[in-house]
């Protein structure tokens, strides 16, 4: 039998991209995990913008691992020190994410990344360059069926995100009754996906409702987890 060739050696950019998750001791890459620093009262602070001074402590982006961590000690093990780790560290980063999710959607906006609109996500659909829509939650039921139904129409089906009420999305992207957004696939639409994904394991990216009332026609790619669409 011949012996599998050895896994090539990571270069030094690729090894700079992981880091060590506390609960599992597993070396993943970065975007698959949560950093946490360390405020100047001893307590867990969640950091996902990975810019808080200090040695950073890596867990797995999901609601599991946090609360795992923060019961156990785990970050103050980790740093060899007593830490202070809130019980509800799980939700502050979810609310976190939501709001960075929410933030950039505004900073598309205003980079021509992003358009809002029946007609003009209609459009971003049927032209393939709708990477995501986003939405909103308390949109009327007909609507977002007819959006939905263009998207698995469409050659490129895009990814679907149900996150925020009207008022919410219409504040961030400074419209009036924002119901239905396209995030134009591109650099700025994939970077957004790795938080996105980092979301999903805290939380449904849409209503369970949604995915239950959707019927996609023979043949349809089925969505990845947590994308409903």
């Amino acid at each position: 039998m011949t012996a599998a060739a050895p896994s090539p050696p990571r270069t030094h950019a690729e090894a700079s991209r992981e880091s060590r998750d506390l609960v599992t001791g597993q070396v993943r890459p970065r975007e698959s995990l949560i950093r946490f620093a360390v405020g100047p009262g001893g307590e867990v602070t969640p950091d996902l913008a990975g810019r808080l001074p200090g040695r950073g402590l890596w867990v797995a982006a999901d609601r599991s691992s946090v609360e795992t961590a923060a019961r156990r000690g785990l970050f103050s093990r980790a740093a060899r020190t007593p830490l202070r780790a809130d019980p509800d560290l799980a939700d502050q980063v979810e609310r976190l994410l939501l709001r960075r999710l929410l933030d950039s959607l505004g900073l598309a906006r205003r980079a021509g990344e992003l358009v809002f609109g029946f007609e003009k996500v209609l459009a971003a659909i049927s032209s393939g360059r709708a990477g995501w829509l986003i939405e909103a939650l308390d949109g009327a039921e007909d609507g977002r069926r007819k959006i939905l139904g263009a998207a698995r129409r469409a050659a490129a089906h895009p990814r679907l995100a149900g996150l925020w009420t009207g008022e919410e999305l219409s504040l961030a992207l400074g419209g009036e009754n924002v119901i239905h957004t396209a995030f134009l696939a591109g650099r700025a639409s994939d970077r957004w996906t790795l938080d996105v994904q980092r979301l999903s394991g805290f939380r449904p990216l849409v209503p369970e409702s949604w995915i239950e009332a959707s019927s996609s026609p023979p043949g349809t790619p089925e969505p990845a987890k947590g994308e409903g669409l």
